[in-house]
């Protein structure tokens, strides 16, 4: 679906959609909700507890270069295939 057809189907301008796709635009809950209506999908939102260990590795990641954030997930999937190998599982 291109941002026009968005637009139009959520009743708001093409330039609209462009600058909440970009980041350009905080659009609120009730903007939000009518543009994944539009787009055919509904939002299913859930309170959940605050993980501060989850927030504190998101604001280390955001630190990293992109060569850095390339490595540490290469190495945790290098772990991760490590892991399935010593269980004995193939792939």
């Amino acid at each position: 679906m291109t941002q026009r057809q968005l637009a139009l189907r959520a009743g708001v301008s093409q330039p609209t959609v462009a600058r909440i796709e970009s980041g350009e635009a905080s659009p609120s809950f009730e903007r939000i909700l009518e543009l994944v209506r539009a787009a055919g999908l509904d939002l299913d939102v859930h309170v959940v507890p605050l993980d501060e260990d989850v927030v504190a590795m998101a604001e280390q990641n955001l630190r990293r270069t992109p060569q850095e954030r390339l490595d540490a997930l290469i190495a945790a999937v290098d772990l991760y295939g490590s892991g399935r190998e010593a269980r004995g599982h193939d792939g």
